[in-house]
Order: C-alpha cells, then structure tokens, then sequence
C-alpha cells in the first residue's frame, strides 16, 4: 500500500527528478533551495553500508535524502525544530527509506548524547548563513528566521561539533556565502579541519559568487587545496544552465 503523507496545512509534496526523490514542503514553514541541491551533489559520503552520515541543520530533509542515491550508508539528519522533522520523516516514509535515513530532534549542542564522538565517516551541513547580530533584520516568521540566523547555534559551535563527530580523516562538507570564507577557513583550522575542495557557485556569468561549497578533512595533510570547476546557474534568459539542470532534471 502506497504511504499517503498526510499534508497539513500549507505543505504539497515536491520532487528532484534527478533523484526520483520527493519532498513534503512548506512556504509557510522550510522548503529546500538550490543550495541543498548543489550540496548533495558536491558531497562525496563514504559508500558502504557500515558507514555512517550525519547531516546537521537538516531542515525537512532534503540533503540527507539526496544523498541516499550516492550511499549505502545509514544516513542521521539532526534539526532543532518539530516542525521541520515531523516533515522529514514524512518524506522518508514517502520514499520508502526509513531502512536507510532517521532523524534526531534535537540541539546540536546536545548531540554528542546521542551520537559517539569520532564516529561519523561523513557531515554534510546547510546551516543558517547569517550571524546572530542583534542589529539583524530577522524574518517575522520564526521557522524561516531560525533557518537563516544562528540563533540556537553559531558557525563556531557548528564546526566544533563536526569536528568532535569525525572520524580521523572524515570528511565534512558544507555549502555557505563566500564572505564568511575567511571565517570559516580560520575556524576549521582551529578544529583540525583541513580545507580539501572549494566550488563556487555564480547566479549568473559576471556575477559575484553567492554561494561556496567546501570539503575539509579532519587531520587532513596541510596544503592540497583545490578550487573546482564553479556553477554557474542561470544564462541571460533566467534559465537553468546544462549543469545545473542535469543536478536538478537528470538531464544531459
């Protein structure tokens, strides 16, 4: 028998055909955006089924589904709001991997509770992109502000905790805006964190990049760094360019 996700109010169901993978969403509440998308496709998790794979700052899901094209690894995706995972693990019902993919409802700053440290083979993490500031215009609706401002976690505390989760030469991967880089560069050298693999991403060409998605490994050798091919995701028309259409579409 079919699983009926039960929508609420304000959620439809969405899908990334690339993936075959579909996803109850929420204006009202969290819907994934590209950034999700582009991580999945970045990260490169450890494969056999012994694995394990953490995905922080989970939203409704959509990172940590994705990747279950790419793994046989169990997959734990981490978030602080009830909403949000009331939603994921409908979407991991609808897709039929509850085998494969759970949920933690919890603060990460708790996490080591409920997950060893050393542990974890690979972390993918969308976290909010903006600082706490108490000067921060904050979206009224809380689920969206808590989505976009460090309010319950910093960018600090989220890297200290990946870097407790990992294994030695385990590998994080992270999507965020190139304006924190510096800080971010700075901060994962103070966890044993070894930047790897940066790609940046161009809304369109001769733009500024708005994105950034970065690999690091834990206890990694220094030096290596290697700036990848970037996206860029719209041409002049506003339409999806080949690349991004193949991670969206499965097309070619």
């Amino acid at each position: 028998m079919k699983f009926d996700p039960q929508l609420k109010s304000g959620e439809r169901v969405d899908e990334l055909y690339a993936n075959n993978i579909k996803i109850i969403q929420s204006a009202d509440v969290f819907s994934f955006s590209l950034d999700a998308v582009l991580l999945a496709d970045f990260a490169q998790p450890i494969l056999k089924q012994k694995g394990k794979i953490i995905d922080l700052c989970s939203g409704n899901g959509a990172v940590g589904l994705f990747l279950t094209k790419k793994t046989k690894a169990h997959i734990t995706q981490v978030e602080v709001q009830t909403r949000l995972v009331d939603m994921a693990r409908r979407s991991i019902e609808l897709n039929d991997l509850n085998e494969q993919v759970s949920v933690l409802n919890m603060d990460l700053k708790d996490i080591l509770q409920e997950i060893k440290k050393d542990s974890v083979d690979t972390i993918t993490c969308n976290p909010p992109y903006f600082a706490d500031q108490p000067s921060s215009k904050k979206n009224p609706n809380p689920y969206l502000a808590l989505a976009r401002h460090e309010s319950t976690a910093s960018l600090a505390d989220i890297i200290v905790i990946i870097s407790a989760l990992l294994k030695m030469g385990g590998k994080m991967y992270m999507v965020h805006r190139p304006d924190r880089l510096q800080e971010i560069f700075s901060l994962l050298e103070k966890n044993r964190l070894v930047p790897k693999r940066i790609r940046l991403v161009y809304p369109k060409k001769g733009r500024e990049a708005n994105m950034v998605l970065i690999e690091a490994i834990k206890d990694g050798r220094p030096g290596g760094l290697r700036f990848v091919s970037p996206v860029v995701v719209y041409d002049e028309q506003d339409q999806y360019l080949p690349e991004v259409r193949r991670i969206l579409y499965g097309e070619e």
